[in-house]
């Protein structure tokens, strides 16, 4: 599809860029080739471009449209779909090194490079007792780049949102190397058609963003952590989906008895092996406020049969609950090779699903831990599987699979959070259908119509 650059006109980019921001040797690129998903089919990337500001960025997208090299935009890797996976002979575009933030206290927005990671955005807020609520589980080691390109969500999106909520501007640099600002400080703007949104979430395949302005709200209050043991996942989700009749909590979180388990192999934090499943929920309201959601959350749970019903307004003893849940990702990893789902519902729609994975799991002979964002309908089955074992590798893809066609069924989302990346656009269309799927690519053809950005992501 791409013909490869040729060594000199490789050369002109290096010319063009200050030294050692161009990167080809081979033990170096090796280390850019994945994200976290560990696709088997990453390709060789020409060179890493580790840019330094928004004209580097230019400079190398303007070098790669006019000899046609595939470019794939990068934040700190830790995705978990394959979006920016290498592909053979083009750029991999890493925007690691740009890790500005300036928090304009006034505005309460922050003006943030791509690079800097989540936590350090929520970091700087917090010096101004402001907030920047988005938190995926990897928000210690993600970057706002990655978050805007995913529309990455996490723990308090239940009551908070996602990315997308938060985004009021971003600097992207078009196919062509054109820099376009898109919206800014203001709190309400109307003007032209709604493009900045269209850029969220679209993992690379429309421009590369070069700095966001972020939304930030006063610091969260106090919370109050509700823990809830139950003897299946099915009388958590039932719990889970009476609590959201009732009240919308900051947290409702989902553990499964086997990543339950992982955790305390992994790390031994105290968790209840017996336990079929875990529900670890929070409420930040006011302090009178805050007292009604506890008794509901306690309420839905007692009446969905848990053997326990655990509450704290210590703040440190409830964030060892959360803790707990944020580890279930790297616990599980250690069993062995993961396929990991993303997959929502409608909340009601929830047991449904965790009973479909369930029997998913059966069929094809795999082990699926479950973690959830459960208050939200986006749960994460985690399919773990022996990458040495050819027999275990199709079992594991065909469960994952099926996976996000019983979502889709469920009138579901192949992704909540975590993007279509590589991994999942063979189901996208099961999805969208094909006049959405159409619309698509008349506007991924409009904004890029030589195809050089993140070629195999999303479509």
């Amino acid at each position: 599809m791409h013909p490869p650059a040729e060594p000199a006109a490789l050369a002109e980019l290096i010319d063009a860029l200050p030294t050692g921001v161009v990167v080809t040797e081979p033990d170096a690129v090796e280390k850019y080739r994945f994200d976290w998903s560990r696709d088997r089919a990453a390709g060789r990337p020409l060179a890493v471009v580790r840019v330094e500001d928004a004209s580097q960025v230019q400079a190398a997208v303007r070098w790669a449209a006019e000899h046609r090299v595939p470019v794939v935009p990068r934040g700190a890797g830790s995705g978990l779909s394959g979006g920016s996976t290498a592909v053979d002979g083009g750029l991999v575009l890493s925007l690691e090194r740009m890790r500005a933030i300036e928090i304009d206290v006034e505005c309460r927005v922050a003006v943030v490079e791509p690079g800097a990671l989540n936590a350090e955005v929520k970091a700087a807020a917090a010096q101004h007792g402001l907030w920047y609520p988005p938190d995926p589980s990897s928000y210690e080691i993600c970057s706002i780049g990655g978050n805007v390109a995913t529309n990455a969500g996490g723990l308090c999106c239940v009551k908070y949102g996602v990315t997308t909520d938060y985004v009021l501007g971003l600097d992207v640099v078009l196919a062509d190397g054109t820099l376009v600002t898109l919206g800014g400080k203001r709190i309400k703007d109307v003007a032209g058609l709604s493009l900045l949104k269209l850029f969220v979430g679209s993992e690379g395949t429309l421009g590369v963003v070069t700095r966001a302005t972020l939304r930030l709200v006063p610091a969260q209050d106090a919370r109050s952590t509700v823990v809830a043991a139950f003897a299946d996942v099915d009388a958590a989700a039932r719990a889970v989906v009476a609590t959201g009749r009732r009240i919308r909590p900051s947290m409702m979180e989902l553990m499964d008895q086997a990543s339950i388990n992982a955790v305390e192999d992994h790390r031994p934090m105290g968790l209840d092996r017996t336990a079929g499943a875990l529900l670890v929920a929070q409420s930040d309201a006011p302090a009178a406020a805050r007292a009604v959601e506890v008794e509901a959350i306690r309420e839905a749970c007692e009446a969905a049969g848990a053997t326990e019903v655990f509450v704290t307004d210590d703040a440190e003893e409830g964030e060892l609950f959360v803790a707990a849940r944020r580890a279930a990702f790297p616990a599980i990893e250690a069993r062995g090779a993961l396929l990991l789902e993303d997959v929502g519902v409608p909340v009601p729609q929830l047991p449904a699903l965790l009973a479909a994975i369930a029997t998913i799991a059966v069929e094809h002979a795999v082990e699926i831990p479950v973690v959830a964002h459960a208050g939200d309908g986006n749960t994460h089955p985690i399919i773990v599987y022996d990458a040495g074992d050819p027999d275990s590798d199709r079992r594991a893809r065909a469960a994952f699979a099926d996976v996000m066609q019983a979502a889709i069924r469920l009138g579901g989302t192949i992704t909540g959070e975590h993007g279509v990346g590589r991994a999942k656009k063979g189901a996208l269309p099961d999805q969208l259908g094909p006049e959405v799927m159409a619309l698509t690519r008349r506007v991924k053809d409009a904004l890029d119509p030589l195809g050089i950005l993140n070629p195999g992501a999303i479509l």
